[in-house]
């Protein structure tokens, strides 16, 4: 995702021996073995966390863990992201994963299948832990296998002096003011347009970030009783929206082969005023643009909609192995990080949203608009149906295919829909 390629560009070089330590020790022994003669026990954990963070903040954080649980020792297993998701493949087919495991929300549905990673809801219920301060879990078939620590949200970002200039007094809050607002910025002239759309289908998160986050905005969903259910009224309703926006040629040119990071170099050079993108971008678009002038907002909602807006989102999770000899230690683990002071600090260190609703980052370093973005967080929910469902990527890219065809005016809306819902339904 691009939150993550963003951060892995300030990582700098990384040494092979860090992803050497991690394919020896996360997935050699499945667990870190009985508790030692005076009782302490060790858990492994395994994350691509630390490296993204400011150097030896997390080691401090686990520090203050093992201060609070003299019992308790932890052992840190950090790499990269793609080292990180390989070595936990591995492990999770081998059924050899460390204690505790960093989790992307897309892994979480074969590694819960193959039995590799524990149901965190009995472990929560023998905690008398309550789960309602969670901002969000991912669940399999009713059970909870990861909780997301930290979130990293997107809101629309909107160029604040392109609005202006296209005589729109306010940022749009409805789909129908915001395909005016589209309109009338693309009417100013030039190569500028009103939105983009990435729908390449080699990278199709696009589906996600820019399709779907219009349904969700509005309260809606595309799954019925954990099935695809694409040929819903709400689904029908934010595919044809979309197709009004392509109809009315608000949207830039070159959708069909347009990736993420093309969408924020145009929203970047002033060729877009509107996008739906990632909160860790601000600070790459202010480095790269530092007169552009830009605002974040809510997605705008079905017109008449008042409920809460679901914003898109992705997510630092977490879980615990299945073959863990130390799950009640593990859980400890798991609770300190989404305690309420931990996970503000470790929210704030990443640039993130607390998985804790509870939880208040501290802004007072950072870019106002980080703290205009929660205080949007805060009102709506996360939102990302695509996190726990088996093969997303295909679904992304099989939806990506279909809508394409609309878009090119090859199908009606309803066809695609109903193509969708059969390739989503042989694979779900």
């Amino acid at each position: 995702m691009a939150v993550r390629a963003a951060r892995l560009k300030r990582l700098g070089a990384v040494t092979a021996a860090v992803a050497v330590a991690l394919a020896a020790g996360a997935c050699g022994s499945g667990d870190s073995g009985d508790a030692s003669s005076d009782g302490t026990v060790t858990l492994e954990f395994a994350q691509w966390w630390a490296p993204e963070l400011p150097e030896g903040s997390f080691d401090k954080l686990i520090a203050d863990f093992t201060a609070q649980n003299p019992n308790i020792k932890v052992k840190l297993l950090s790499a990269p992201y793609a080292s990180t998701k390989q070595q936990l493949v591995t492990g999770a087919a081998s059924r050899t994963l460390p204690d505790v495991v960093g989790l992307d929300g897309a892994w979480v549905n074969d590694f819960a299948k193959q039995g590799a990673i524990a149901d965190l809801t009995p472990l929560m219920r023998e905690a008398n832990y309550d789960a309602s301060q969670l901002a969000s879990q991912v669940q399999v078939n009713g059970k909870t296998y990861m909780i997301p620590v930290v979130n990293f949200v997107y809101p629309l970002f909107v160029n604040q002096d392109l609005l202006s200039k296209a005589g729109v007094s306010a940022v749009p809050s409805t789909r129908s003011e915001f395909l005016d607002a589209a309109k009338k910025i693309s009417a100013t002239g030039g190569n500028v347009k009103g939105w983009a759309l990435p729908l390449d289908t080699a990278v199709p998160n696009g589906v996600q970030n820019d399709v779907m986050s219009w349904l969700w905005a509005s309260g809606g969903s595309m799954l019925a009783d954990g099935k695809p259910n694409l040929t819903s009224a709400p689904v029908k309703s934010t595919i044809e929206f979309i197709k009004s926006l392509n109809d009315a040629g608000v949207i830039v040119p070159g959708s069909l082969t347009m990736k993420e990071q093309d969408k924020v170099e145009k929203f970047t050079t002033g060729q877009v005023g509107m996008v739906i993108d990632s909160l860790a971008h601000i600070n790459l678009i202010k480095k790269n643009n530092p007169d552009l002038k830009f605002t974040v907002a809510a997605l705008p909602a079905e017109d008449g909609y008042t409920g809460q807006r679901g914003m898109p989102y992705a997510s630092w999770g977490i879980g615990i192995a299945n073959s863990s000899k130390h799950k009640a230690e593990a859980f400890k683990l798991v609770q300190f990080l989404l305690s309420q002071q931990t996970n503000a600090q470790l929210s704030t260190l990443a640039n993130g949203f607390p998985g804790n609703k509870t939880a208040v980052p501290d802004f007072s370093q950072s870019d106002p608009l980080f703290k205009t973005a929660f205080d949007i967080y805060s009102q709506g929910y996360p939102a990302n149906e695509f996190v726990g469902l088996p093969k997303s990527e295909d679904l992304m890219r099989s939806f990506a295919e279909q809508l394409q065809l609309v878009l090119t005016g090859k199908q009606s809306v309803d066809d695609a829909l109903a193509r969708s819902q059969e390739a989503w339904s042989s694979q779900m």
